[in-house]
């Protein structure tokens, strides 16, 4: 296949849903995928075998979720727009409010419906201020009970959302002993709380089971349904970037630029200043760029067996979390395609772009 595209690994995705159909069995929490960070449809057919649905930002992930993957249909978004609530509500089973505002001012059109309040329980594992939802002044959620308590009758559920890539699972276990505390009152009056996704527990060596224990421990406490809405966690390490080097250079280091871009095709390494990842090793130092205009458009620095040259192909590695659902047409930068490698190792190619499709994004 021509490059750039993304490669996901049926292989390499199945470990991490296998993790995910055995926390559901001992917690009896329930897993949606959250299609912020990945909605490529293509294998929501071998993800809805291990989970039990969907849950949104958006009208059109919701409308994606129930069109493409069988379960539950989870819509929550920062703010609901009067055009938009309608198709909403006919296209999920839960709605989740951000305010109790919002949810006072749809009150009337979703009466009857399944609805929810996502509460803001000011903290979280965030590194990156940009990324987190605790932060000072944030919009993301109610954060007083007192806020809280006028609306309890109107839902039957909240939304806690304030894990961000945490791997520790003592501080997702203080955290949640501080939401029970300060919120308790609140929660024993719900049937199902979420919360959320950001746990990093399909990495190596997290405790599973100690998780399993913790999420079904506080869901007979409070005599609730528990929801999880894993996104990273569901497809770390199943994709890859699959791209070209095409020139060569040095100034002061060596430098390899490929037909892809990290502003257009992997935008979060820009966005947190991160690198990208590679399963090489040697002795010959390389920087990774990017084809943009963009100065910065780097991918990183990696160690090689030998040098590289034009035709070289590279694998950049866990690209599939926030890469896809943000990919754009930054430069017209060759859009990658999308191949599937099926258990059986055979690949096969899923979605290609053309100018068309650069053409059809603009007016």
């Amino acid at each position: 296949m021509q490059t750039p595209y993304y490669l996901i690994d049926k292989s390499r995705l199945l470990p991490n849903l296998e993790k995910i159909a055995h926390l559901r069995e001992t917690s009896g929490a329930k897993a949606l995928l959250a299609l912020k960070c990945f909605a490529t449809w293509s294998v929501f057919d071998m993800m809805s075998e291990y989970m039990d649905g969907t849950t949104s930002s958006s009208l059109f992930e919701v409308k994606l979720g129930r069109e493409k993957f069988p379960g539950e249909t989870h819509a929550y978004s920062v703010a609901w727009a009067d055009h938009e609530i309608d198709e909403v509500l006919a296209s999920s089973d839960k709605i989740i409010f951000n305010t109790a505002a919002q949810l006072s001012r749809f009150e009337e059109v979703s009466r009857g419906h399944t609805r929810g309040l996502r509460v803001n329980p000011g903290v979280s594992t965030s590194s990156f201020d940009l990324a987190d939802p605790a932060r000072p002044f944030s919009r993301l959620g109610e954060h007083d009970p007192k806020d809280i308590e006028p609306v309890l009758e109107q839902v039957s559920g909240f939304m806690f959302h304030n894990n961000c890539e945490n791997a520790d699972f003592e501080r997702f276990d203080a955290m949640l002993g501080s939401i029970e505390q300060r919120f308790g009152h609140l929660i024993r009056q719900m049937q199902w709380i979420s919360l959320g996704g950001g746990i990093h527990f399909t990495g190596e060596g997290y405790p599973l089971d100690r998780l399993a224990e913790r999420l079904k421990r506080f869901a007979g406490e409070n005599e609730v349904q528990v929801y999880l809405e894993p996104g990273e966690a569901t497809i770390t390490k199943s994709t890859t970037l699959e791209v070209t080097v095409l020139d060569t250079l040095f100034n002061g280091k060596n430098l390899a630029i490929v037909d892809s871009s990290i502003e257009a095709h992997m935008l979060d390494l820009l966005i947190y200043r991160e690198s990208a990842k590679m399963n090489e090793s040697g002795d010959q130092p390389w920087m990774i760029c990017g084809k943009s205009c963009l100065a910065g458009d780097i991918f990183g620095e990696f160690m090689f067996p030998k040098a590289l040259n034009p035709g070289d192909r590279l694998s950049i590695q866990d690209a599939a979390g926030y890469t896809m659902v943000k990919k754009n047409w930054f430069n017209g930068v060759q859009m990658p395609s999308i191949a599937i490698r099926e258990l059986d190792g055979s690949e096969r190619l899923v979605r290609d772009f053309t100018y068309d499709d650069f053409s059809a994004a603009l007016s």
